[in-house]
């Protein structure tokens, strides 16, 4: 008996390969546009893995990974006892939480406000004037931000001196108090526009018979978007949530390093700042532990997407996985 159910599970697998490779060979052209990425993120994603093993050992380039003495947890022992540890890791927290609560829901509102109007002209031109702002090159932002709130040559000063007379405003942008709402509401001026389209497309799958059928019951355009509209995008938002929330320890590096000074240094230094800073930027550049700093930071934004997945799975019952 057992060796017939074991010819009968062979007989199965093979019969099986045969029906995959016809398969293959009837949709190769699929599997071929399928090659050049698969290509791509074996060797631009999973093989520079095989660096990660730098943070565990004391790395040193002539010697290579593997001639290099191998030191465990040292490099992280080393972070976590650092006085950067704490400074770092809070700013990280504080810009993205701060940014994901401000941008989110007016990501969501924008888009349910474009989405009502009916003047297409309108509705055209506030589209275009909040996407244009994403094209903005990151340097091009910032050098704006400089150029406006300069206490000597930018409007901010110039401002001040008309109504003030003569001498210099306080510097905002050394201001470390500062630095955080100026890193946030330019990120939302310049991104919020670009981060309603997804909204906007699934705004566009709502039936247009349940807006007549809720009009002729009586139902006003608040009660439309809140019962219509709003848990139309609610999937979408759970999705986007997830995501965001996967990059909680990941501040963009360009934008905070041009914006930094030794003024604000105390709120500004985040997580990807220090890494390079370490890791590049110093006299003595110590790899190993630049490299432990940015595992430790990946290994987080693993977990807090883990763990935000399975909350938005148990409450809302949408998720990644």
């Amino acid at each position: 008996m057992n060796n017939k159910a074991i010819s009968n599970a062979s007989a199965s697998v093979a019969v099986h390969k045969i029906s995959s490779w016809k398969r293959v060979r009837r949709c190769w052209q699929l599997y071929l546009l399928l090659f050049l990425p698969v290509v791509y993120l074996l060797i631009f994603k999973y093989y520079p893995m095989f660096g990660v093993q730098i943070a565990f050992r004391d790395f040193s380039p002539t010697r290579g990974i593997w001639g290099s003495e191998w030191v465990g947890f040292e490099n992280f022992i080393k972070f976590f006892k650092s006085y950067m540890f704490e400074r770092t890791v809070v700013n990280t927290i504080r810009i993205s939480l701060y940014g994901l609560a401000a941008n989110f829901p007016l990501a969501i509102l924008l888009a349910l406000f474009i989405n009502s109007v009916r003047n297409l002209a309108f509705k055209k031109a506030v589209q275009l004037i909040t996407y244009i702002p994403h094209f903005i090159s990151t340097v091009v932002l910032v050098g704006m931000i400089f150029q406006i709130l300069s206490p000597v040559t930018g409007m901010y000063g110039s401002i001040y001196r008309m109504f003030f007379g003569e001498g210099l405003p306080t510097d905002i942008l050394g201001k470390p108090g500062a630095f955080i709402h100026l890193y946030v509401w330019s990120g939302i001026w310049q991104g919020l526009g670009w981060s309603t389209i997804i909204y906007i497309a699934a705004l566009s799958s709502v039936d247009p018979e349940l807006h007549e059928a809720a009009e002729i019951d009586g139902a006003s355009r608040f009660k439309r978007i809140l019962h219509i509209d709003l848990p139309t995008i609610l999937p979408t938002a759970s999705i986007m949530l997830i995501l965001n929330a996967g990059s909680i320890m990941s501040v963009g590096f360009e934008k905070i390093y041009l914006m930094q000074n030794n003024l604000n240094l105390r709120t500004s230094e985040v997580i990807s700042t220090y890494v390079y800073k370490v890791g590049l930027a110093a006299g003595k550049s110590d790899y190993s532990y630049a490299s432990a700093i940015g595992l430790f930071n990946s290994v987080i934004n693993c977990g807090l997407l883990v763990l935000v997945n399975s909350v938005t799975k148990r409450l809302g019952e949408t998720s990644l996985w």
